[in-house]
């Protein structure tokens, strides 16, 4: 989400969209303005509060099991993943970030439900507070535009539909 921060929400329309958010406690000061700016942009896009649902969770690596468990629902049109994980003088750093991202992105592919990743991996505190607003609402703007993406693409394998230029079904 490199350069997130110019993501637009105008075209973007998260009316009736169903999100779960999973956020890690760990860094909670961090993670919980990341939902705050993520929560704020998807009400900006439209979504109905009543749509969008956070659970949490201790931390990183407990965030895709919580993913799975509401990809399981199958109520959801998007998920959106937010944590913290801050590097320190071990390898434990790497372990938690590899293997969140890693389990993170399988929940997006095992289920077919898109899946915004916004949880930090930075090297200080000031490096979580600065970027904690902007990928908090880059998030809410990759959940609604891949949850659009892919209704249109669903809509094409059903009908067999031609698609133009920009992945929009063509009558």
């Amino acid at each position: 989400m490199q350069g997130g921060s110019d993501a637009r929400t105008s075209g973007l329309d998260a009316s009736g969209l169903r999100i779960g958010i999973v956020r890690a406690r760990f860094n909670e000061s961090v993670t919980t303005a990341l939902e705050s700016a993520c929560r704020a942009t998807l009400l900006e896009m439209g979504a109905a509060d009543q749509d969008i649902i956070t659970v949490t969770v201790p931390g990183a690596l407990e965030v895709p099991l919580a993913l799975q468990g509401l990809a399981e629902t199958a109520r959801f049109d998007a998920l959106v993943a937010l944590g913290c994980i801050i590097r320190g003088e071990t390898y434990h750093f790497e372990l938690v970030a590899n293997e969140s991202g890693a389990g993170v992105t399988r929940v997006g592919l095992d289920h077919h439900i898109p899946v915004a990743n916004a949880i930090l991996t930075v090297e200080n505190q000031l490096q979580a507070q600065a970027r904690q607003h902007d990928k908090g609402r880059d998030a809410a703007v990759v959940a609604v535009e891949m949850a659009r993406l892919l209704e249109r693409l669903s809509a094409l394998h059903q009908d067999g539909a031609a698609i133009d230029q920009s992945g929009n079904p063509q009558a």
